[in-house]
């Protein structure tokens, strides 16, 4: 990945001899005669909380479908779970961007969970379909633990359209762990959620990164509510990238050279981060890091 600021390195991860869980090695994506994102690097150890971030455009959905094996690389090469992309398959729990449930639906959050089996092959379940066989017990076993896991239990057997926004994404969060995956890849969890949710949803993804060494990354537009929670960030701006943790990453001089126009960096007297002069709107970052919250050169 190309690394404009010599403070920010790329993503150191795995323990030796342990392959990492993603390895990205000098690739690059290009959709419809476009180059989306090149000279990308990434490194991300197992058990690892990491972030994407950039603005609208920048790629970060495109990077977690090409970890998918979804889009190809158009050069370079990454490996998942020490695989080709594509090939761990039920070593992986995928979130995609929030899908909005009608107010009308009646399909009950237990049953979007037990998609996460294999709805994608046979659709949902049929209520009382005659004696369950041992894997069908192992699997409601399974869908309760991982419900009680994310908290969901008090409102699992409720209609999915009938649950606040944060509910549904913990019920989505727990379809995407019922397989036990070793990776969760987790594509902009937090977006419509109100700030209370997003801080819920945020700790709980960290709790299962501490709890289950479930290695995730989460892509995000705004890294406010998960940033304290963070052992990496992967910058994405103007078709390149930089990785390392957050106070390496998010300074001044790393932003303006990615995004190609002065950035300024600031630091609050609350620990805050507050990055200036994107050509979006201004964000505010956390840092868990306090003692290393990065300062905007005087």
């Amino acid at each position: 990945m190309s690394d404009p600021d010599p403070a920010a390195s790329p993503v150191t991860g795995a323990a030796t001899g342990t392959p990492p869980a993603v390895q990205v090695v000098d690739a690059a994506v290009r959709l419809g005669g476009r180059t989306i994102w090149s000279g990308v690097n990434l490194d991300v150890g197992r058990g690892e909380f990491v972030a994407v971030l950039g603005p609208n455009g920048a790629g970060k959905s495109t990077l977690v479908k090409a970890l998918l094996g979804i889009v190809p690389l158009s050069s370079g090469r990454a490996t998942v779970l020490g695989r080709p992309p594509g090939d761990a398959g039920r070593a992986i729990g995928y979130l995609p961007q929030r899908r909005s449930f009608d107010p009308g639906l009646r399909v009950r959050g237990i049953d979007i969970v037990r998609l996460g089996f294999d709805g994608d092959r046979w659709g949902l379940p049929i209520p009382g379909g005659g004696r369950l066989s041992a894997a069908r017990k192992e699997q409601r076993r399974r869908v309760a633990e991982v419900i009680e896991l994310v908290g969901a239990t008090a409102y699992a057997s409720r209609p999915i359209g009938q649950v606040s926004g944060g509910e549904q994404q913990r019920l989505l969060i727990a379809q995407a762990l019922v397989r036990g995956p070793q990776l969760l890849l987790l594509d902009e969890p937090l977006d419509s959620l109100d700030l209370p949710n997003q801080a819920s949803v945020a700790a709980l993804i960290s709790r299962l990164c501490q709890q289950r060494g479930v290695t995730v990354m989460i892509v995000a537009h705004d890294a406010n509510p998960i940033l304290s929670y963070l052992d990496r960030v992967v910058y994405l701006a103007g078709g390149r990238a930089v990785a390392g943790a957050p106070a390496e990453v998010i300074t001044s001089a790393t932003l303006s050279s990615l995004y190609g126009t002065p950035i300024e960096v600031l630091s609050a007297s609350d620990g805050r981060l507050v990055v200036v002069g994107e050509p979006e709107a201004p964000a505010r970052h956390a840092d868990r890091h306090a003692d290393h919250s990065p300062k905007a050169p005087g």
